[in-house]
């Protein structure tokens, strides 16, 4: 399956951050930010279900309209309150979202750390992991700030440092976490940043998705 590649995000930020993930590879995408910020993003995620089907459903259609059969779901919080599984077989289109990729994650460890965007997203990644390995023990965090921090632009070893995110993951370290999945789309944006700083192994879904949606 060939053509552009539709790229649905939160933000027009972390939308731009999925399209330049697939230009590195080769791969065309085209954005469909699907809220103009952070804030307005969460505010979406807790609108009525039947609201934002129809709003994800129209963005997936204006992407077909422009050619896009496949989407690249870049948003952790978005994917855990949008039925893409539904809208997927509802539009024929391929839709791969960081859940995808949870659920296969889950069968590998025991122990997992998360920090998501919002209480939303992390209750989304909790339920896949859990739904996959009942017996998986989970620690979490949100931290909205720190999506904020990137958004703004603020280096990555400041935004590190100013939201004592290496504190964060020792305390996962130290909570038997065997590994810290970045459950949101704008977190690689601090991965090398973090991981000079801690020894928990750090996990961003983004390279299994691409596989998922390759295959």
């Amino acid at each position: 399956m060939n053509g552009p590649i539709a790229v649905l995000a939160g933000t027009p930020v972390d939308t731009r951050m999925g399209v330049a993930y697939l230009e590195e590879r080769g791969l065309p995408g085209v954005p469909f930010p699907l809220s103009r910020g952070p804030r307005e993003q969460t505010a979406f995620q807790h609108a009525p279900a039947a609201d934002k089907r129809r709003q994800a459903l129209a963005v997936l259609r204006g992407a077909m309209a422009q050619g896009c059969r496949r989407a690249f779901v870049y948003c952790n919080s978005l994917s855990a309150a949008v039925d893409f599984p539904g809208l997927a077989e509802e539009t024929g289109m391929r839709i791969v979202t960081p859940l995808d990729v949870y659920r296969r994650l889950a069968l590998r460890y025991r122990a997992l750390g998360v920090i998501a965007a919002n209480a939303q997203g992390l209750s989304g990644i909790e339920k896949v992991l859990l739904e996959a390995n009942p017996a998986l023990d989970l620690l979490g965090a949100c931290a909205l700030p720190v999506v904020l921090a990137v958004e703004a632009g603020m280096p990555p070893e400041e935004l590190v440092e100013r939201y004592r995110l290496a504190a964060l993951a020792a305390w996962f370290a130290d909570g038997g976490m065997e590994a810290l999945v970045l459950g949101c789309t704008h977190f690689p944006y601090f991965k090398e940043a973090l991981a000079a700083r801690t020894g928990l192994p750090l996990v961003d879904p983004a390279e299994e998705m691409l596989r998922l949606l390759t295959q």
